[in-house]
């Protein structure tokens, strides 16, 4: 049960995190790895799959915005015209690999939300973010059991 919760937490946290909302999932990850409550491997599926999942949720809040405008979504998410202009114009320029750093702070997640407002595919974008999310945690991963 335990481990269950520990995982529940994770997916939570993961899914938050790659959401517009300020949030980190890493300490929680290095964390659980630590405590070694449960299975890394489910720890790792978990966190790369919720936190591909909050993308997702960017993804289609973008193709929202595409399709009603930014009065679509609640005041405070509500993002800057000048702001979102640019950065389509950084997504249109460099492509579905600027996708695979999906994962950085600050810029990752105004991307995903960007790809959805510029009709960029489901398939490949859940693909591509699912990708570059698993590699992150997968670093932590071998960062945490190469000092453990």
């Amino acid at each position: 049960m335990e481990a269950l919760a520990s995982l529940a937490g994770m997916a939570g946290a993961a899914f938050v995190a790659a959401t517009l909302l300020p949030a980190q999932s890493e300490a929680v990850f290095v964390g659980l790895l630590a405590a070694k409550s449960v299975d890394p491997l489910a720890l790792f599926l978990t966190a790369s799959l919720a936190n591909a999942a909050g993308s997702v949720l960017n993804w289609w809040l973008g193709r929202l915005v595409a399709r009603r405008g930014v009065e679509a979504l609640p005041a405070r998410l509500r993002p800057d015209p000048a702001r979102l202009g640019r950065a389509q114009g950084w997504f249109a320029r460099f492509g579905w690999p600027s996708l695979l750093l999906a994962w950085l702070p600050v810029v990752g997640d105004p991307l995903t939300f960007v790809a959805g407002t510029l009709h960029y595919p489901l398939p490949r974008f859940a693909l591509l973010v699912l990708l570059g999310k698993a590699g992150r945690y997968a670093a932590l991963w071998a960062g945490w059991a190469s000092l453990a």
